[in-house]
């Protein structure tokens, strides 16, 4: 898998996990769905994202 597809998936699983803990657990999990979003939201305006650089260090390549 690429840098991106694993980016895609990993923002998925956040969002997916957070939305259900906060349907199941709490609601505030909901604002980790938030937080992720706007994670992806600026990384489309900046070409940067945290979680990218994460994986850099991990030592995923593209």
């Amino acid at each position: 898998m690429k840098l991106n597809e694993r980016l895609r998936l990993i923002a998925g699983i956040f969002v997916l996990a957070s939305v259900i803990l906060g349907a199941t657990v709490h609601p505030y999990w909901n604002y980790f769905a938030a937080f992720v979003a706007v994670n992806l939201i600026q990384s489309a305006f900046t070409g940067w994202c945290p979680m990218m650089a994460f994986l850099r260090k991990l030592g995923v390549h593209e």
